[in-house]
């Protein structure tokens, strides 16, 4: 089979844009995959940020307004990586437009944004969009997943997924955007970060009914442009804790998005454990995978072990990588495009894919009730 030639444009060329666009250039490790991608054309508000992309050969145009790629008929998917802020317009653009759309987490600034933009889907079903996770590409937790589906686990007793960094560990780094509401949303690192934490979940039909959340400001003020001391006003920590239901029996989830947790650095984690079994996967150990199981011990009887195996480096698409070799973020990303453009062409099959508009927005009604669940309290508190 011949692969169809798929012309994809960035919308932000940060460092995002930049991840994507490397990730496209390693195409060839992909097998049998239906789908060519070429990097055409990027859009970039800062001229001197397009320069990077001097280097891809395929990129022939580069532009400071976005609106000049919506217009040019060669294009056929855009990946957009801007402010929260500027989400609904431009994705709501975009798809208006025809265009595939790959778009950036949190898929609108607030539950309303992400309700106007899932609204733009169902008006141009022409246009195929998804929101962006890369973190459960990683071998190892496609493994996870599937253990938790093999029904392994047997009634399940308790879930934790986490997503945990320290970017933000410095109190004297400067204030961005992502630290200020009213360009990321009141749900602060939720909105950031959270969709990293409830991909895996949702996938699984954990789609909660009961929120608690925790969330706490731990460095409320940063330097600003000048040096002088502003305000830092979104959440940096929230743990959300939550009921959630697998094949009908109730069960305690626990999720984490964290930008000062101290001894990480950009650490996924999923762990579930029920009355038969239990896995765990963490990206911090990426070749790691431990499986819990009863087994019978000669002399002592049946024993509770914390088996070890490792994953390799095979995802949701294989690869010419050998299964013996180690697996990184830069191989996640390419797995979440090679989904995302296999679904596209509707040949993802059974196969993993990325987060839907709809659990896109499942995630913004579970962040409102989280922060619900802070006002209320205080409220009965008062």
């Amino acid at each position: 089979m011949t692969p169809r030639i798929v012309n994809v444009a960035i919308i932000g060329g940060g460092l995002m844009g930049r991840e994507v666009a490397a990730a496209l250039q390693r195409w060839p490790s992909l097998i049998d995959h239906p789908v060519r991608p070429q990097l055409t054309a990027v859009c970039d508000i800062n001229e001197a940020a397009l320069g990077w992309f001097d280097q891809i050969v395929s990129v022939a145009t580069k532009v400071t307004d976005y609106r000049q790629l919506l217009d040019d008929p060669s294009i056929d998917v855009i990946y957009v990586a801007v402010r929260h802020d500027l989400h609904e317009s431009i994705y709501r653009e975009v798809i208006a437009a025809g265009k595939g759309l790959l778009a950036e987490k949190p898929f609108g600034i607030d539950e309303a944004a992400a309700k106007s933009i899932v609204a733009a889907v169902e008006e141009h079903p022409e246009s195929f969009v998804r929101c962006s996770s890369e973190m459960p590409f990683f071998p190892g937790a496609q493994m996870a997943l599937n253990y938790v589906r093999s029904g392994a686990l047997g009634t399940i007793i308790e879930a934790r997924s986490s997503f945990l960094h320290s970017s933000d560990l410095d109190p004297a780094k400067p204030i961005g955007w992502k630290r200020q509401n009213k360009y990321c949303g009141e749900a602060g690192v939720l909105n950031d970060l959270g969709m990293h934490t409830w991909h895996v979940p949702l996938r699984l039909g954990w789609v909660p009914d009961q929120v608690f959340g925790v969330f706490q400001n731990i460095v409320p003020e940063r330097p600003g442009p000048d040096g002088s001391v502003v305000e830092c006003d979104t959440w940096e920590n929230v743990v959300l804790h939550s009921w959630a239901s697998h094949e009908g029996v109730a069960f305690p989830l626990t999720t984490e998005t964290k930008r000062i947790a101290p001894g990480e650095k950009n650490t996924w984690v999923f762990e579930a454990i029920g009355m038969n079994g239990g896995v765990r996967f963490s990206t911090k150990n990426p070749k790691l995978v431990e499986v819990f199981d009863v087994v019978d011990v000669p002399g002592q009887g049946r024993e509770q072990v914390w088996q070890h195996i490792d994953s390799g480096s095979q995802s949701v698409w294989p690869t010419v990588t050998g299964p013996i070799f180690e697996f990184g973020f830069s191989d996640s990303i390419l797995q979440m495009w090679a989904a995302y453009l296999a679904e596209r062409e509707g040949l993802l099959g059974d196969r993993f894919g990325c987060v839907t508009p709809h659990e896109a927005l499942e995630t913004h009604r579970i962040y409102r009730e989280a922060r619900d669940s802070v006002a209320s309290r205080l409220g009965a508190t008062d």
